[in-house]
């Protein structure tokens, strides 16, 4: 084992749970000698790496603060006025402060257990009543990845819900963003659909189409009456999409009212910053006919067991791994926090104020306007919200940006002699003095007078209909309201701030406050994604530096930093491969093989990517059946894209026929394509590329320590081998990607880049020190293993008695023996302060838990003493001495009010249901309502917050 003491080891001993001391303990309890010896037993030697990375030496938390200050300093102030989905604008500091900056919110994990997420679940529901009401649309889902990805979702739902057009083509405005325009057309390419860019008013509808997309306003920032084309859309069988800035749609007539069927958007310049490109929620609302079809996660209100009414993420049945290829997204995961950062911004200022904000920064552009206007210089656009489009001339072009750069101010340069400006909240007199002096070389006193904060509009734009009328966006005006309802809120959630959140397949390990540091400061938070790379130096030496240490990590030859979600990793992944069989003429290589334990997002990712899925047998082990594999390979060896598979598997076992498994694949002309959602047993162990895969996603949020943020954000780049460098995704506006990329598959070049500093931050301290994480991840899950197997028998073992970083525990026999389910468990960790680990997947009625390296020998020690003791309770029920239904685990979890109650009729005590165990008595998380009925939430699926009242 390595010496701890050593010099360089000082972050490794803060982010491993156990000291040396136990990790002694551990292995003897085990029966293992040394954690070499453990390694060497659980991971098959065929697939040890025993080289070393090349990760630099392990840097202390001070100097690394020292390194980020310095990176920061290295990216140019400039203040940008590009658009295009993104604008500089204000974070409230308390919510800065209490949400983005507090590991109380952002350690959370997605609210799938609703009872002790009931803060969270009720911040997002304030986000969809938000959207819905500005877009006056029905139903908002819970947020989405970004605008762009918005966007491609709301194309492929228009095409499913369609009953009698079978039309193939899509039409998008030419004045759509660009970025959504890429992302768009490579999404349709891989599903075989086909895009066409163009003006609306020149669309011959005749030739059909399923569905059209525009923006509103338009990127140039001219805002059309798309009344006529709506109607248009409709009468020709088609449905109709708008692009909408929410801030914009306080002042506009919002696109529910002009006929829209869904509606997307970014809910970025709601308070969280511009991040070189993320993390940003974006939105979808829709007309409640389409709640079905409704990708994403939506939020339903429900009751609880007392009757209390109670909030949970509804159609949870709908999500991916049930669905599996017949999803219709692979979208498995959201942007929580930065939705909770935009629901707590309209709470802030509520609906008065986004308006009194959107009224001033159209005010500005007024002012502008008249400026330019002044100067022989007239914006091209009569009706305008916050952005301009003047032409300038390519003579001149070159001058303007010259004058910019002396300003130091950016502006959207059309490259064809055209600029646009597009204001924001944080905009000043003197910054509207800059942009006239780029543009016209004048220097120009600006003043605002009263009569510019008048909309300036044709009154046929001109919103009349109220929203956010709900109590809760008029309730919290002081910083002491809000600051209680943001702190009232995060009460009722669990975090790692409390306990371990052991759960499989989603690994929750310690996001150090030093690494969360940098994504606050303005260096980093106030850069727009499309400045000229000059800007960014600091983040462009992170993101090289970042894709050097994932080379080493996994072996391969290269890395694309832009998928934002392990879900798009993913598909990222395939489209790839996808690239890679046609341009060597193997365009009949669509299918794609899928092992039958897989989580859900692989199959809905290869039907998003245009393949056929093919599913491949698991044995009794739970590891890949090499014969049914030989077999369907063999069968759709001319026709055989991929294999998409998980290692360690989904089972929690390092297979150990990995090789022979590659190798199969490879000879029937297949790529394979590593899940990466276990690579934490991996780091420093194995390297994927060397042991035949060929493409592999790496979640950054769950390995790379980004923290779940409640459910989001997360990154999901992408390793590739050599053979396959030439088709990593482009973008169309920054220079990313091979020479024959793939289309963009996010609207940003490095999508949520400045959460990429965390996982940087993370290997840049751990340096050399990170297969230590590795190794403790491994010992861990096997003492956990050890300790509950005489109780909750391990499933599945490797063929030499381990588990790799995770478990599953068989709690079948519960419901066979006493009636108990594996959900009657989970609500019983709740009353013992733990969240529960991963239910029913991948098999139904087990648990898999997975403790991470970060926690401590005593805390592992006190999940087990609470699963022991409870499964000290099922053996009383199956002895009869605990009623078969009246009993703690039937009624968990136990509130407050439920054991403070005059009435107590349970055939237990108060102590028992709510004090189970001694260190409850120090610390007592109470979840804020009983259990929830699942049922109820799905038929109940409102976007309107209950009233307040509810809450209290």
């Amino acid at each position: 084992m390595e010496d701890w003491s050593k010099e360089g080891f000082e972050f490794a001993r803060r982010h491993l749970g156990p000291d040396p001391e136990q990790v002694g303990k551990m292995l003897s309890a085990i029966g293992e000698e040394s954690l070499e010896a453990l390694i060497d037993k659980a991971l098959p030697a065929s697939i040890r790496f025993r080289g070393n990375m090349a990760l630099g030496e392990s840097v202390h938390e001070f100097e690394l603060i020292k390194i980020m200050r310095k990176l920061a300093a290295s990216n140019a102030s400039l203040r940008s006025f590009i658009g295009m989905g993104y604008n500089d604008c204000i974070t409230p500091p308390v919510v800065q402060r209490n949400i983005i900056e507090n590991p109380g919110w952002y350690t959370q994990y997605t609210p799938y257990q609703s009872e002790i997420a009931q803060g969270r679940l009720e911040a997002l529901l304030n986000f969809q009543t938000m959207i819905s009401d500005l877009t006056a649309m029905e139903l908002s889902n819970a947020s989405l990845l970004d605008e762009a990805t918005a966007a491609a979702e709301a194309m492929a739902m228009l095409f499913s819900v369609q009953r009698k057009n079978s039309s193939k083509r899509f039409f998008v405005d030419e004045r759509c963003h660009p970025q959504t325009i890429a992302v768009l057309a490579a999404r349709a390419q891989a599903r075989g659909w086909s895009v066409e860019v163009g003006r609306c008013q020149d669309c011959d509808l005749s030739r059909g189409y399923f569905g059209a997309l525009v923006q509103y306003p338009c990127s140039d920032g001219e805002i059309l009456d798309y009344r006529p084309f709506v109607e248009a859309v409709h009468a020709s069988g088609g449905l109709i999409a708008f692009a909408s800035d929410p801030l914009a749609l306080c002042l506009l007539t919002p696109p529910g009212e002009l006929g829209a069927d869904a509606v997307v958007g970014s809910a970025q310049r709601l308070g969280m910053p511009m991040g070189y490109g993320g993390p940003h929620a974006a939105f979808l609302a829709v007309r409640a006919e389409y709640k079905r079809q409704l990708p994403g996660r939506v939020i339903g209100v429900s009751r609880d067991a007392r009757g209390k009414t109670a909030l949970r993420m509804a159609l949870q049945t709908r999500e991916q791994h049930i669905k599996r290829e017949n999803a219709t997204s692979n979208i498995c995961t959201a942007q929580v926090l930065p939705a909770v950062v935009a629901s707590m911004y309209g709470v802030y200022h509520g609906p008065e104020g986004l308006r009194r904000i959107a009224a001033d920064i159209h005010a500005k552009a007024r002012c502008l306007a008249a400026a330019l206007e002044a100067a022989g210089m007239p914006p091209r656009a009569v009706d305008y919200f916050d952005t301009l489009r003047v032409q300038i001339g390519l003579l001149g072009r070159d001058l303007v940006l010259q004058r910019a750069r002396a300003n130091k101010i950016n502006l959207r340069d059309f490259g064809d002699g055209d600029f646009a400006i597009s204001l924001d909240e944080t905009t000043t007199v003197e910054d509207l003095g800059q942009i006239v002096h780029a543009l016209t070389g004048a220097n120009v006193a600006l003043a605002m007078g009263r009569e510019a904060a008048e909309i300036s509009w044709d009154k046929r734009h001109v919103r009349q209909s109220v929203f956010m009328q709900h109590p809760v966006f008029s309730s919290h005006r002081s910083e002491t309201q809000i600051l209680r309802y943001i702190h009232l809120l995060q009460s009722r959630d669990l975090s790692l701030t409390h306990s371990m959140i052991p759960l499989g397949s989603c690994t929750m390990k310690l996001n150090a406050t030093v690494e969360m540091m940098p994504i606050t400061w303005p260096e980093f938070a106030g850069i727009h994604p499309f400045v000229a790379e000059e800007q960014a130096m600091g983040y462009q030496q992170v993101f090289a530096e970042l894709t050097h240490m994932l080379k080493e990590i996994t072996g391969f030859a290269g890395v694309s930093l832009q998928p934002n979600a392990g879900s798009q990793g993913e598909y990222a992944g395939l489209l790839v491969i996808r690239r890679y069989h046609s341009e060597r003429g193997d365009t009949a290589r669509d299918v794609c093989l899928i092992p039958a334990s897989a989580h859900g997002t692989n199959p809905a990712s290869a039907v998003m990517a245009g393949m056929r899925v093919v599913v491949v047998a698991c044995d009794q082990n739970g590891n890949i059946d090499l014969d049914d594999l030989r077999k369907k390979a063999g069968e759709h060896s001319e026709q055989l894209a991929a294999l998409m598979v998980t290692y360690p598997s989904t089972h929690g076992v390092f297979e150990q026929e990995i090789r022979t498994i590659c190798q199969v694949v490879h000879e029937c002309g297949g790529q394979v394509y590593m899940d990466g959602a276990n690579m934490n047993a991996l780091v420093g162990l194995c390297r994927p590329a060397d042991i035949g895969m060929d493409v592999c996603h790496l979640n950054l949020h769950k390995t790379f320590c980004i923290p779940h943020g409640g459910g989001g954000p997360g990154m999901g780049p992408i390793a590739v081998a050599e053979h396959l460098l030439d088709f990593l995704p482009s973008h169309p506006l920054v220079k990313t990607g091979g020479q024959r990329a793939i289309g963009p598959i996010a609207a940003a070049p490095w999508s949520s880049a400045v959460i990429l500093l965390i996982s940087w931050a993370y290997i840049k301290m751990m340096g050399p020190h990170l297969v230590e994480s590795t190794r403790i991840a491994i010992l861990n899950a096997n003492y956990i293993a050890r300790r509950l197997d005489p109780y909750f028998p391990v499933l599945y073992k490797g063929s030499t008695g381990w588990v790799a970083h995770e478990c599953i525990l068989d709690l079948r026999w519960c419901k066979r023996d006493a009636g108990i389910s594996v959900e009657d468990v989970a609500k019983r960790l709740i009353d013992y302060g733990f969240h529960a680990p991963t239910v029913s997947f991948p098999v139904a009625g087990t648990m898999m838990v997975e403790p991470t390296e970060s926690e401590s020998m005593e805390e592992m020690d006190r999940f087990c003493a609470a699963m022991i003791a409870i499964r000290q309770e099922i053996d009383e029920v199956i002895a009869g001495e605990l009623d078969a239904e009246n009993n703690p685990l039937k009624n968990a979890p136990h509130t407050m009010d439920m054991v403070l109650a005059a009435d107590w009729d349970r055939p237990y005590s108060r102590e028992r249901a709510a004090l189970p165990a001694p260190w409850l008595a120090e610390r007592k998380f109470w979840p804020h309502v009983a259990r929830l009925d699942n049922a109820q939430g799905d038929r109940n699926l409102v976007c309107s917050c209950p009233p307040l009242e509810s809450y209290t």
